[in-house]
């Protein structure tokens, strides 16, 4: 039997296999609201066999979006078109929908990818991000605001007023995104966090706001729907975040019942230097998984079927997640499946596609 495909439980959410869905920002919203082109995308990943649907990042208020094109929920209108994405999402597929939510913090008010990326000044339509301590992520770019104690407190209420907007539309999972060098990530980290307050300094106080933040909207969301953290391991830069400290935050995480850590690493500084392969980032995960009871996530340039059940039969993670691969091969659970003698989910629409050779591979959706 595949390992790769036996159900797992997430607090009172059981996953048909181990294959998340990771978050992948779109840069397709429109004010934050939902548009037809997350119908489709998300749709065609619905129909994938994965084990659990992960939406993009989501921010939580309008100045934490990456770029004016992110998802949002933080207004009835953001909520509302959320619902029709989710409804119409239900009406198709029972595929387990997680939302992941987020504050992009300095990283915040930038271009679309395709649009070069960079950080659109105030001066060109941009606006004022807000950061930990006054640090730009690049050299050359507008100086982030320190939150005061006061910002603070009305942050920690946006992503609970946002969990309860959630909880409404009836996701299955929340996740919170610590990683990849947005605003908990910049808490995290020495590097982006300076602060003489409660909020900096010691390990302790650097993890503080995460902390805080994960046990309101723990408490905002019914207890038997599970709420993971994604994390990054490590800056990949000397005097920086590392796997040491994400051990500790881990093992925190862990003692308030958090459901899942979601392990990858990197993007908080430009000068990161990553040595990227096949399971690059694996290890980090195996080491977390080391220290603590709940799942852990594997994510990163995990491509081949073979490769997704190594790293969880051998125990290095409890389940591996799909990014850039998966938009590749919207598919790819289907594949897995006939290679590792497994069977998936499907469609009744789609039944008839089934090679002759892996009869046998669909289960009804």
């Amino acid at each position: 039997m595949s390992k790769l495909f036996e159900p797992i439980s997430l607090g009172g959410l059981t996953l048909p296999n181990r294959i998340v869905i990771a978050p992948m920002c779109q840069y397709s919203s429109d004010e934050g609201k939902a548009t037809s082109w997350h119908h489709a995308h998300l749709g065609q990943l619905s129909f994938s066999g994965a084990g659990l649907l992960i939406l993009e990042a989501t921010a939580v208020e309008a100045v934490g979006r990456i770029s004016a094109q992110d998802l949002g929920l933080w207004d009835d209108e953001t909520e509302a078109a959320l619902k029709g994405l989710v409804d119409g999402l239900r009406e198709n597929s029972n595929i387990p929908l997680g939302l992941q939510l987020g504050h992009a913090g300095r990283k915040a008010s930038h271009a679309a990818p395709w649009k070069g990326g960079a950080q659109i000044p105030q001066s060109a339509g941009g606006w004022q991000t807000v950061a930990p301590s006054a640090l730009p992520f690049a050299e050359g770019t507008e100086a982030p605001v320190a939150l005061s104690a006061e910002r603070i407190s009305e942050l920690k209420k946006a992503y609970v007023d946002s969990v309860r907007r959630a909880d409404r539309l009836g996701f299955d999972l929340l996740e919170l995104h610590g990683a990849h060098g947005y605003l908990l990530h910049q808490f995290l980290s020495p590097l982006s966090n300076q602060r003489t307050d409660q909020y900096g300094g010691s390990l302790e106080n650097r993890m503080r706001l995460l902390l805080e933040i994960f046990q309101e909207i723990r408490a905002a969301f019914p207890a038997d729907k599970p709420i993971g953290v994604r994390i990054s391991a490590t800056d990949w830069v000397e005097g920086g975040w590392d796997l040491e400290q994400s051990v500790e935050l881990a093992k925190a995480l862990d003692k308030l019942g958090c459901s899942y850590i979601h392990v990858s690493s990197g993007g908080l500084s430009q000068h990161q230097k990553i040595t990227v392969g096949p399971n690059y980032q694996v290890p980090f995960a195996d080491s977390i998984k080391q220290h603590v009871k709940m799942p852990v996530i594997a994510v990163g340039l995990i491509t081949e079927p073979e490769q997704a059940e190594a790293i969880v039969g051998t125990g290095q993670a409890d389940m591996i997640a799909l990014a850039r691969g998966i938009l590749y091969n919207p598919r790819w659970p289907w594949h897995a499946a006939a290679k590792l003698g497994a069977k998936v989910y499907a469609p009744k629409q789609y039944w008839r596609s089934e090679p002759h050779s892996v009869k046998g591979l669909f289960l009804p959706d």
